[in-house]
């Protein structure tokens, strides 16, 4: 599993000891205490009690931290993802669905997040918070790999946004919020509070990449924020926000070694990835959804697929366009619209001659013996 992102079987996983630690610590002396042996005192004590808790001059609508979770937490949204499985034929594994955390900085659907959060992504659903909860399909319109930045875009108007602060004013012991889906729990983000512990560390961490294909590298944050507030997995991609509500980091990576240690990449680094997305976002690309290898003779002596030329598909994404067609893992690609295809190669470089949402006449030598004709409809690669 990637670092940062949790499986969401894994939130059911939370241990009880909180709820049942207090119950092996009772008195076994069978004498009263003075308050059981009065029971006025007792109840002098709890009516007390109540005055005390009723006169309370706490008022949250004055609390800097509540006010700036109110503003920020409606543009915190939820990024779940799913990964191409690894076909069979190459040894087994499954598709698998991770979930992060991103912010959206413009009202027309541009959001921000980690890039190891959608890396080897072949679907991003993005859902907003309750009460709207509505969900959009992402994809991505700009991304800096090395520095963990990614940004997606979404097909819709009038969102909540977030502001982006000045993470170079921020001071040493100054207080941060934290947000995001830690864990993947229900019921909307989860906010910690901390303060910035330093402001300029320099880390690396081993990204466990994600999907088929995508290997792990290291990546390091250079001046990165360290925070006491919790950053847990699930958390990544999420804002970091000062008490005005503005975005002063992103949150990335937390650590197993240690206790109250998170670390934040500075908005500062990531505007110029975030607005080059914004002015020149990456242009959407035609997507067949299948992970392909070239019938070689090496390949028909290990796999003995149908033909001796074409393409076979080794992995199909869950719910892409080849899938939703009926194409299934060790069919084997032997035309793609009109074109005899000798190579896995060539067969990506003509789906890139065409456009998102173009029908295109694919020929598919089946596993069990014969060919049929496939009508495709090309979807948009979410990932970069």
């Amino acid at each position: 599993m990637r670092r940062g992102v949790v499986s969401l079987i894994a939130a059911a996983a939370l241990a009880l000891s909180a709820c049942t630690a207090a119950a092996g610590t009772a008195n076994p002396s069978t004498t009263p205490s003075p308050a059981a042996k009065t029971s006025g005192s007792a109840s002098s004590a709890t009516s007390n009690l109540l005055a005390s808790s009723s006169g309370s001059t706490y008022d949250p609508s004055t609390d800097p931290l509540v006010q700036a979770v109110k503003r920020v937490a409606p543009a915190v949204v939820n990024i779940t993802t799913r990964t191409q499985p690894v076909s069979s034929i190459f040894g087994g594994g499954s598709s698998g669905r991770d979930v992060g955390t991103g912010f959206i900085v413009r009202s027309d659907g541009v959001i921000v997040t980690n890039y190891h959060v959608i890396e080897g992504a072949v679907s991003i659903k993005v859902t907003l918070p309750a009460p709207d909860a509505r969900s959009f399909t992402g994809r991505v319109i700009g991304s800096d790999s090395q520095h963990d930045l990614a940004v997606v875009k979404v097909d819709a108007t009038g969102l909540p946004t977030v502001s982006l602060g000045n993470s170079s004013k921020l001071v040493l012991g100054e207080r941060v919020i934290a947000l995001g889906y830690a864990l993947a729990l229900p019921g909307g983000p989860t906010v910690t509070s901390g303060i910035v512990s330093s402001l300029d560390r320099t880390i690396q961490v081993q990204d466990a990449g994600g999907g088929t294909g995508v290997q792990a590298i290291s990546r390091t944050y250079e001046d990165a924020l360290q925070t006491d507030a919790a950053i847990n997995p699930g958390n990544s991609g999420g804002p970091l926000v000062d008490l005005n509500g503005a975005v002063v980091g992103i949150d990335s990576a937390g650590t197993e070694q240690a206790q109250n240690i998170g670390f934040a990449i500075a908005i500062d680094a990531a505007k110029p990835v975030i607005q080059q997305a914004i002015l020149h976002p990456s242009a959407a690309v035609a997507y067949l959804g299948v992970t392909s290898e070239t019938v070689t003779r090496g390949v028909a002596a290990q796999f003995g697929p149908p033909v001796t030329r074409g393409a076979l598909v080794v992995g199909v994404a869950p719910g892409g366009p080849a899938e939703k067609s009926g194409i299934s893992q060790g069919d084997v690609i032997v035309r793609f619209d009109g074109k005899a295809i000798a190579t896995s190669e060539f067969l990506g470089r003509l789906i890139q001659r065409h456009r998102p949402g173009d029908r295109v006449a694919v020929v598919v030598a089946a596993s069990g013996g014969g060919q049929r004709t496939i009508t495709v409809t090309l979807g948009t690669r979410p990932g970069p």
